[in-house]
């Protein structure tokens, strides 16, 4: 891990420090957090908590063949526009 100097105003370091502190983060991890969020990055707890909703949301729908609702709906869009 590489470390870096930035410079921030007085203000805003005190705002990441007290949320950093509400987080019960580290000064770098709220930073590392906030510059993965800006940028797109899920962390491995955000990954992990988008599987359980998924597997949540799927929970009752009980076993399947993909192949055969792809094949049916292929099927269905054929007879609409015929």
């Amino acid at each position: 891990m590489t470390k870096v100097l930035i410079t921030v105003p007085d203000e805003l370091l005190q705002r990441i420090d007290g949320e950093a502190r509400a987080r019960r983060l580290t000064r770098s991890a709220f930073l590392e957090e906030a510059a993965r969020h800006e940028l797109g990055w899920s962390g491995a707890d955000a990954i992990d908590a988008a599987l359980a909703r998924g597997r949540d949301a799927l929970a009752g729908t009980g076993a399947f063949e993909a192949a055969e609702l792809v094949r049916n709906d292929r099927d269905a869009r054929d007879v609409s526009r015929a």
